[in-house]
């Protein structure tokens, strides 16, 4: 596929206008390509596909539950397990499948075409999933309910990340899980702490002289602990990815966590876009070009309307119209599809949905049933 005349960006601050040329799943070339053949991408700025860096994707059809803040995550799952019974057998009476592939639709809507998924693998991902799932990594839910929390870490190849919640209270409890998960050997250069909330002035020296990462969620945080990442966290040196966590806790997708991480510390706009771009990249490990668009880079492409605006400033005030994964569209706006029809004749084959607040859009992979009063991420969804 050659995709044409589209602003690409090259940074959170800088667009060519380029031709991009895919191929097998990745970009080929980037340039002028000669010939006519191809999409016409004009009046678009191409983004990388975004990295979501921590989400349960089996939990986005559920509603936000609890009254926080609590004084850690423990007392959160403890309170809507005693609250919420009803509501939370109802919502697991959908089968798991459909649940995954309903927050892989969550993720790719807003842009995400890759996510850590915080739970077993399951073979749905190796089929026709919507957005890219990680494989290549350890995990661990958290110190309190993973007993083999050690023996995991161990067990987890030097070269790949080891992932847990970490830190995820507030009462001095979250410090105090940071020292034991320091002596247990857990602060180490694979080691990608997702909440960290606990953080304290030493255990962040230690995690900043290991080499450790952080996920940052801010929504789900704020929600459950009515408190997130320290400035003294956010303004260090230590790498950092966004992740949204799932819709239990969280404000919705990617969109909405990229805006509320914005709004509560005024981060800068270039920082952000890394931090669901290349720099979630370099925490997760991943080696195939994600979170760029270069060639010989994995083809995870988003189209957005071109105001003349950065690509950090586009990623921070439009939703996307268009998603490619491994160069094949996965999303496409109502909008775009009309436009698209007679250069992209597999768009005949996609299946339209509409999602209150993302607009009507057409999907490559046909979504499960859509059941009365279905809501993803706190969205109603309607075909």
């Amino acid at each position: 596929m050659i995709l044409r005349g589209a602003r690409v960006a090259l940074s959170p601050e800088r667009a060519e206008r380029l031709d991009v040329a895919t191929a097998h799943g990745s970009v080929k070339t980037m340039g002028r390509v000669p010939g006519r053949k191809g999409v016409d991408c004009s009046g678009y700025l191409m983004l990388p596909g975004l990295i979501n860096a921590h989400d349960h994707l089996e939990f986005n059809l559920f509603p936000r539950l609890g009254n926080g803040p609590y004084e850690s995550a423990s007392a959160w799952a403890r309170d809507i397990h005693n609250r919420f019974r009803e509501t939370i057998q109802e919502a697991l009476e959908v089968p798991l499948r459909e649940r995954l592939v309903w927050g892989g639709i969550k993720n790719l809507i807003s842009g995400v075409t890759t996510v850590c998924h915080h739970n077993p693998w399951n073979e749905v991902f190796d089929g026709r999933f919507p957005v890219r799932a990680v494989r290549a990594l350890g995990w661990a839910h958290s110190l309190e309910f993973s007993a083999d929390l050690r023996e995991r870490y161990v067990s987890c190849p030097a070269n790949r990340p080891f992932i847990f919640h970490a830190g995820e209270a507030t009462n001095g409890a979250g410090k105090r899980e940071m020292h034991i998960l320091a002596g247990l050997g857990l602060f180490a250069a694979n080691s990608v702490m997702v909440h960290a909330v606990g953080l304290d002035r030493e255990s962040l020296a230690l995690a900043r002289v290991r080499g450790c990462s952080v996920v940052w969620c801010p929504s789900s945080n704020l929600f459950t602990l009515g408190k997130t990442l320290s400035r003294s966290v956010l303004k260090s040196d230590l790498p950092i990815a966004l992740g949204t966590d799932s819709a239990l806790t969280a404000e919705g997708d990617m969109i909405d966590e990229l805006r509320v991480a914005r709004q509560i510390c005024g981060m800068s706009e270039a920082r952000l876009y890394r931090m669901t771009t290349d720099a979630a990249a370099r925490v997760l490990r991943l080696s195939h070009g994600e979170g760029a668009i270069q060639a010989g880079g994995v083809a995870d492409l988003l189209l957005f309307r071109d105001r003349g605006l950065t690509p950090a400033q586009t990623l921070l005030s439009q939703v996307p119209e268009a998603a490619l994964v491994g160069g094949v569209p996965q999303m496409v706006s109502a909008d775009l599809a009309t436009a698209w029809r007679t250069s992209l004749r597999q768009l005949s084959r996609f299946h339209r949905v509409t999602i209150r607040g993302r607009g009507t859009m057409y999907l490559r992979l046909k979504t499960p049933p859509i059941r009365e009063g279905l809501s993803l991420a706190g969205r109603l969804v309607a075909a």
